[in-house]
């Protein structure tokens, strides 16, 4: 029966914990991912964004989950990830101080009104908070269960010796600490049974400690787990994750005695003065850390290199299905393919150029072959959105997903124009063995130069999201039709006068313009829905 006791708090307070975070996650909305996203320009405002997300969603693996997510999506860099992980770190003291409260008779009081609230409201707001009650509700009664049905094994010998061997020996304490925080991914519910234990007088502080120590220590598995098959910069996320935490306690480690003689003088419940010895430490090593944080960058960036891949085309590099009942990072993550397409769209079409005025055979095939990469990365990138969680999607998400798709089909018809229309006229040119005139030449290079500039622009609009930027695109569109309609006045000109060269390419010339005057067109609708955003 205290087997089934523990395992049953046990399991309670997980759940608990669960329902605490999702159902305060959902009433916070989008505010958890710009918390994040957005308030990590400065080392304490990324520690404090870390620390009240943590607080709210009950777990600091969960936010450093998606902080390897955000940062695989890009959504924040490496370094500005590290004060939100020390953040992190003080945020998760707030569940263990929680628990740490004799409240526990009101653990059924709290699930009957959580239970209430989430089953009879109708609006949103209401179940949130309602379940986030109810998750409450089932911390504290976790924590009866588990400090009642522990209660008999006061009377064993045998617990208590093993349980003493922790004092006598803290490198044991620090390993089984370790082992169930990993196990049960969760350092809270460690120290949850630790602050049980304590209360029935089964383990002291000097015991605790040691407990607390590998708690934090075993936390980092779940992020370690979830780093793998991820970008350098997510792996550098866990690393660093790990780091905190083993250099924090080999620091700490040898003045576990003088650190238990601290606490103890803190409070005189057994509970509280764990849930204090857990606050002090992770309080402790994000101030020890955080003016170190740039040195800790550079440390961990020599230690997780960036991978050295042979990029292959027909495969994505940031979708990652495991995110798609996360649409804020799903959206991220087919963001940065869809600039990969751009970046492979402006190549495609700088190379055009080259083979039109070189002849270059190699790479017209080359630049046809890109076309295929492109149509590839389209297809995959919608199918990936297809598969988004739609029920945890807002509407600005969703706003952002068609624009995304509008997007991503207008680089796949420049890519199309390129393959099908240019790279064509540059074959005929090549087997006829035509040649432009100088002045010919000259003027395909400046409209060609005009097209190509403004697809940077557009590209870099929707990368930044820059109305500015994509009004210039759209400044640009009579400026575009008046040169192309000068160039082939000009060019009729030469024909006029009767220049050979003029003659011979003169089909092919004013069909490039044609063609480039048509991307053009396709590049203003690549900014339409940054313009059109209310």
């Amino acid at each position: 029966m205290t087997l089934l006791a523990l395992f049953g708090g046990l399991a309670l307070l997980l759940y608990g914990m669960q329902l605490t975070g999702e159902g305060l996650q959902r009433a916070a909305g989008g505010h958890l991912r710009h918390l994040l996203t957005s308030m990590t320009r400065t080392r304490l405002a990324a520690v404090g964004s870390g620390a009240v997300v943590t607080a709210l969603i009950q777990s600091s693996s969960a936010t450093t989950l998606m902080l390897i997510g955000f940062v695989s999506a890009g959504l924040v860099s490496f370094r500005q990830s590290l004060g939100v992980i020390l953040g992190a770190d003080i945020g998760t003291t707030f569940t263990v101080q929680l628990l740490a409260f004799n409240i526990q008779g009101l653990a059924l009081l709290l699930v009957g009104v959580g239970f209430a609230m989430s089953f009879f409201a109708r609006r949103g707001m209401a179940k949130n908070i309602g379940q986030a009650i109810l998750g409450f509700g089932f911390l504290f009664l976790g924590m009866r269960v588990m400090t009642e049905g522990i209660a008999p094994l006061a009377s064993h010998d045998l617990t208590r010796q093993v349980l003493l061997a922790f004092a006598a020996n803290p490198v044991l304490g620090i390993l089984a600490g370790a082992f169930l925080s990993a196990t049960m991914a969760s350092s809270a519910a460690t120290i949850g049974l630790a602050l049980s234990l304590a209360t029935q007088g089964l383990l002291g502080l000097a015991g605790a400690i040691p407990v607390v120590l590998g708690a934090n220590i075993g936390t980092c598995a779940a992020a370690l787990a979830a780093s793998l098959r991820t970008s350098s910069d997510a792996r550098r996320v866990a690393a660093a994750h790990i780091a905190f935490k083993v250099l924090g306690v080999a620091l700490v480690f040898p003045f576990i005695q003088p650190l238990t003689g601290l606490v103890a003088q803190t409070a005189q419940e057994p509970a509280r003065q764990i849930a204090n010895a857990h606050t002090l430490f992770n309080v402790a090593i994000s101030a020890l850390f955080l003016p170190f944080a740039a040195v800790a960058a550079r440390a961990i960036i020599a230690l997780v290199p960036e991978e050295e891949r042979a990029d292959n085309p027909f495969k994505t590099r940031y979708l990652d299905d495991r995110y798609l009942d996360q649409p804020a990072l799903a959206i991220g993550q087919a963001m940065r393919e869809a600039l990969r397409m751009g970046d492979v769209a402006q190549a495609m079409l700088r190379d055009a150029m080259t083979v039109l005025r070189t002849d270059n055979q190699e790479l017209l095939e080359d630049v046809e072959r890109r076309d295929d990469q492109l149509d590839y990365l389209e297809r995959e990138i919608k199918i990936f959105l297809s598969r988004l969680g739609r029920e945890t999607m807002s509407s600005d998400l969703a706003q952002k997903e068609i624009a995304l798709i509008t997007f991503i089909g207008n680089l796949e018809n420049i890519g199309d124009i390129i393959d099908k229309n240019l790279m064509e006229l540059a074959r005929k040119k090549l087997y006829q063995g035509r040649k432009f005139s100088e002045a010919g030449e000259a003027e395909l290079i400046e409209f060609h130069a005009i097209v190509s500039k403004n697809l940077e622009r557009a590209i870099a609009s929707f990368a930044a999201n820059d109305r500015s930027l994509a009004q210039e695109v759209l400044d640009q569109r009579p400026i575009v039709r008046q040169r192309e309609r000068e160039m082939r006045e000009s060019h009729l000109t030469r024909l006029r006068r009767g220049l050979a060269e003029s003659l011979e390419t003169s089909e092919i010339h004013l069909d490039v313009l044609t063609n480039l005057k048509r991307i053009s067109s396709h590049i203003t609708a690549l900014v339409f829905p940054i313009l059109e955003e209310v």
